[in-house]
Parts: structure tokens; C-alpha cells; sequence
């Protein structure tokens, strides 16, 4: 269902109520898979690429985590989606916003939109691993899980409510 009066800028073109949530949680970003963000005049983003043929329904985020737990979660996940590596992190494609209500445990970090922080100028990471089909998300919760266990963190749900 399109959204009346809703246009994309410049392009005439009516927006879905599913393009406009995925356009960001009073942040205003895009989320478009792959690539780079729109030029907005600012430096440019660098975002981890989706493979052809890959579709992204629910938008795009990713979660970065130190190589060292990698292989770790692997065997721990019912399904692994496009998982991206370098030197230093592996990257797992998750459905954006899954962060919303969760506190991703240290040290991961959470890139909304697939963006890749500035430190990490070098080459893309390499992607290790393509789901079959043409969904690449790893299911959030059961990679949340599985990080909480290689790295030892407490679910923030079972954690004790402090007064």
C-alpha cells in the first residue's frame, strides 16, 4: 500500500509504509542494501554489499564481531546468512533494526544499515559465507544468544532488575 503525498525525493515515485519505516528510526538513514549511501555531501559511507539476486524485506543492519568468536558461532546458529570476513571481524547481515530493545554484548557492534565504521578503510571484508535462497539475514536472536555464550555476557533479559 503506498503512502499518499509520500514521494521519494525528486523521483515522483510513492513510498510503501515499508520503505518509509525502513528509512530509519529518527535518524532519517537509507536502507539500501549494498554499495554506498546516497551522496550527501559528507564523506562517503562504505556499506557491506549484498550478493545479486539477494532481497531484503525487512532492510538491512549487521553485526560485527571479533574473528576470534567467527567460527565459534557457526555451528551454534539454526541458519547463517551472508557472513562477511577480514583480518580482524566477521560480519553477519541481520534484519534492520535488530538492535530495537537489545543491547548487543561488548564486543560486537551493531552497523546500522550495513555501514562499515570509518576505521575500517581498507578493503571490504570478503564474503565467507552466501545462504541458499535470496534472503541473507541471520536470525538476530539465536546470533544474539550465541554471542552472549562464546563471549560469556548474561542476557540482558535474565539479568537482575537493579532499584
Amino acid at each position: 500500500m503506498a503512502v499518499s503525498g509520500a514521494r521519494a525525493s525528486g523521483s515522483g515515485q510513492a513510498l510503501s509504509l515499508d520503505t518509509l519505516v525502513r528509512l530509519g528510526r529518527a535518524t532519517g538513514r537509507s536502507a539500501m542494501p549494498g554499495g554506498t549511501a546516497p551522496d550527501d555531501g559528507l564523506t562517503a559511507l562504505r556499506r557491506l554489499p549484498l550478493p545479486d539476486g539477494m532481497v531484503v524485506p525487512l532492510g538491512c543492519d549487521a553485526v560485527a564481531v571479533p574473528a576470534r568468536f567467527g567460527a565459534q558461532l557457526m555451528p551454534r546458529l539454526p541458519r547463517v546468512g551472508c557472513v562477511y570476513a577480514d583480518e580482524t571481524h566477521w560480519w553477519w547481515i541481520v534484519p534492520a533494526d535488530s538492535d530495537y530493545a537489545l543491547r548487543w554484548p561488548s564486543p560486537a557492534h551493531y552497523a546500522t544499515g550495513a555501514v562499515l565504521p570509518d576505521t575500517s578503510r581498507g578493503s571490504l571484508p570478503a564474503l565467507i559465507h552466501r545462504p541458499d535462497g535470496t534472503v541473507p539475514y541471520t536470525p538476530p536472536i539465536p546470533l544474539y544468544l550465541a554471542l552472549c555464550r562464546v563471549t560469556g555476557t548474561t542476557p540482558a533479559w535474565c539479568r537482575p532488575i537493579r532499584a
